[in-house]
């Protein structure tokens, strides 16, 4: 008895030691750049990448509703590889629970070649909006029923962000006859649309959240819809009325319906070349803000990275950001993406934050010299090869002034001019 007694001891002693020796090796994780996502599992590029694509969806979602990064609760995320004996593992799984310490957000994502960059930015989304709806609800029991964020929000804030290709759900768009009312649109179920009617879903979602971002400080508005959906009745119309009341009644309806027209039938946006994209850029990049003391002096966007701006220039940064937006939608392909990155640092200086602003601007200030640069380089090789290398004439040196014209100008009957007509029609 004493013997068994002294090996069942040795065997709780072993299985602590081997316990505390697991919990020694060090846990490969990751922390994203604002602390707010924390990644386990995978190998480093894995862990990187998805830190990558957590911020960059969380600072779209901040700079369309212009708002700070304020987050409270941290998101885990945790990277698993397939297991091929257990394929009903799900690609996507949310932990959303209340625990002694507060809010428990964990997403874990099975990794694998077919997972899709899509469906992982649709999930983080997901999980940054839950936290932002909960971060003010700290009196909620454990194990009460929580509120989700709607899947055509989600949907539409995906669709409108930066260089999001939109040519499939404007086709989509086209080819549908009827369009739903919008009650019923906002009752439906994301996992009950047909794979087929998923782009109508999309696209609908689209033009709802353009309808809300267009309306004046809609944006801001948007925000406080989202602070709500912890209290939110049964009835999502209502909802969206009440944050939105110059919409209420058959309003929203119709502007939505006409937005959803509107977007069947877009206007042809023509490109701007690189030298007049370029030009354009440096117009409002130029744009003057008045200083702190309201006297007439003015200064510059670098100034502003300078010092921390008053609420007056936090305007004129938000106007000039929504210029530089629109600037981009018909920019020259090789400048768009600069015109996009301005566009984010004016945002962020708009929120008041100028932290490393200077610094990228002095970046992007050499990186567009050397692009006009290699742009000239290209327009003279491109000059030589057609004067020189060419087999066949281009015509785009031809005489600008066409025959027809010069055969309808009334003839000179002075004795030099008839001369000339009468050598040219002996040659």
């Amino acid at each position: 008895m004493k013997s068994d007694h002294a090996i069942r001891i040795a065997l709780i002693a072993l299985s602590i030691s081997t316990f505390d020796s697991g919990a020694g090796l060090p846990i490969e994780r990751s922390v994203s750049p604002s602390g707010q996502f924390v990644i386990y599992g995978g190998d480093a590029e894995w862990r990187g990448a998805v830190s990558a694509l957590a911020e960059r969806t969380k600072a779209n979602l901040l700079a369309l509703l212009r708002r700070r990064d304020q987050w409270t609760t941290a998101v885990v995320i945790n990277l698993q590889p397939r297991v091929p004996n257990l394929p009903e593992i799900p690609a996507t799984s949310l932990r959303f629970g209340q625990t002694g310490s507060g809010l428990k957000l964990q997403l874990d994502f099975t990794i694998s070649r077919e997972m899709k960059p899509a469906l992982m930015e649709h999930e983080i989304l997901r999980v940054i909006l839950l936290e932002m709806i909960y971060r003010n609800q700290t009196g909620i029991p454990s194990g009460a029923n929580y509120v989700e964020p709607p899947e055509w929000l989600i949907e539409g804030l995906l669709a409108l962000t930066p260089d999001r290709p939109r040519e499939s759900l404007i086709d989509a768009l086209a080819s549908s006859e009827q369009i739903p009312p919008l009650g019923g649109f906002l009752r439906q179920r994301l996992e009950l649309v047909d794979p087929i009617d998923r782009s109508f879903y999309t696209a609908y979602s689209l033009a709802l959240v353009q309808v809300l971002t267009e309306r004046e400080n809609g944006d801001v508005r948007l925000g406080c819809y989202i602070d709500r959906l912890a209290l939110a009745s049964s009835d999502p119309l209502v909802e969206l009325e009440v944050a939105f009341p110059e919409l209420a009644g058959n309003d929203l309806e119709k502007i939505w319906k006409s937005k959803i027209a509107s977007l069947k039938s877009p206007q042809r946006i023509d490109l701007l070349t690189f030298s007049q994209t370029d030009e354009k850029l440096d117009e409002l990049l130029q744009t003057k803000f008045r200083s702190a003391d309201g006297n007439e002096k003015t200064l510059s966007l670098e100034d502003l990275c300078q010092k921390r701006s008053n609420p007056t220039q936090r305007v004129g940064l938000k106007k000039l950001a929504d210029e530089l937006i629109l600037l981009a939608a018909c920019a020259n392909p090789a400048l768009r993406s600069i015109v996009q990155d301005y566009q984010q640092l004016v945002a962020q200086l708009a929120l008041g934050k100028n932290h490393a602003v200077e610094t990228k601007l002095g970046t992007f200030k050499t990186l567009r010299a050397r692009l006009s640069a290699r742009m000239s380089e290209t327009d003279d090789y491109l000059n030589w090869f057609e004067a020189t290398q060419l087999q066949t004439e281009s015509g785009l040196f031809d005489n600008p002034v066409s025959t027809s014209a010069s055969a309808s100008r009334p003839r000179r009957k002075d004795a030099f001019s008839a001369y000339l007509d009468a050598m040219e029609a002996q040659f």
